[in-house]
């Protein structure tokens, strides 16, 4: 079991429970290891994004693993990014936080979708979990 910190930089409304986050991110992992799920707005999304990505916009989920014995990584995840393409992609809100927590986990393990192959063999762990977890396939179009 790996211990899972939460932490909230925004108001919780709309924000699945500690204990939902935890269960998605629990689902998805396969190694062992501290993990920390950071909840941000848009600015620190933003200012993250744009330092280690080089992209000057908000991002719905960003991983950062560690090299460190016992440490998997950091998920930040921008709350009014996934309400808003939740929205945008007729998706219940729980069901696309459930996939970025499931997504962020995977990339964490060193999984990408960087090329086709990758992005095939990532999308079918993701189904396989969600599908687990009670969610619809989260590429299917609704």
């Amino acid at each position: 079991m790996s211990e899972i910190v939460i932490q909230r930089c925004v108001p919780a409304a709309g924000i699945p429970a500690a204990t939902s986050l935890r269960l998605w991110a629990q689902s998805a992992l396969r190694k062992k290891g501290a993990l920390t799920i950071r909840i941000v707005d848009e600015e620190e999304s933003e200012t993250l994004n744009s330092r280690y990505r080089h992209k000057q916009k908000p991002t719905n989920v960003l991983s950062f693993g560690y090299d460190e014995s016992g440490v998997l990584g950091d998920l930040v995840i921008c709350a009014p990014v996934v309400a808003r393409e939740a929205s945008e992609q007729n998706k219940t809100v729980r069901a696309h936080w459930a996939h970025m927590v499931v997504h962020g986990c995977l990339h964490l393990q060193g999984h990408d979708h960087e090329n086709q192959n990758d992005a095939e063999t990532m999308e079918k762990l993701e189904i396989r979990i969600l599908g687990k977890l009670g969610f619809n396939n989260p590429y299917q179009e609704t």
